[in-house]
Parts: structure tokens; C-alpha cells; sequence
């Protein structure tokens, strides 16, 4: 992984502009296409199974991909 893209199993934070929460979300990236329009857009699902897509930049990564295998396998 490189500093400007996510690949699928990342950790990642999602933000609130996005969930409509007051905190920034942890959920593991599903998908990761790049958009004629939007750029690179980023699906991610949360422990509690719900997804969001949006742009890149609304998404921050974090951990490591060891512990986000752990909680995919939990997802599923």
C-alpha cells in the first residue's frame, strides 16, 4: 500500500460526514474503484455489517493488516 491508495482488508476510520455519526467509524475496506467523476471511491463495512462509499478522502487508514484479516473473518 502506498501513502495515496487503500487496498481491500485495510483498517480504516470513516468519517462522520459520511456515517452521520459525531465520531469517526472503524470498518475494513470491501472495495476500492476509481471513478471517471469522483476519483478514487472507497467501500467499507463496519463490524455491525453497514457499509459506506464515498471518496477517498473520507476515509483515514490505520493498524495493521494482520488485525484486519481478524475482523473481516468476524464480519463474515
Amino acid at each position: 500500500m502506498t501513502a495515496n491508495t487503500m487496498e481491500t482488508g485495510d483498517n480504516v476510520l470513516i468519517s462522520p460526514d459520511l456515517t452521520g455519526l459525531t465520531n469517526w467509524s472503524e470498518g475494513v475496506v470491501i472495495e476500492v474503484k476509481n471513478n471517471t467523476f469522483n476519483g478514487i471511491v472507497v467501500a467499507a463495512e463496519t463490524k455491525d455489517r453497514n457499509v459506506f462509499f464515498g471518496r477517498m478522502d473520507l476515509f483515514k487508514t490505520f493498524g495493521n493488516k494482520e488485525a484486519c484479516l481478524k475482523v473481516i473473518e468476524g464480519i463474515k
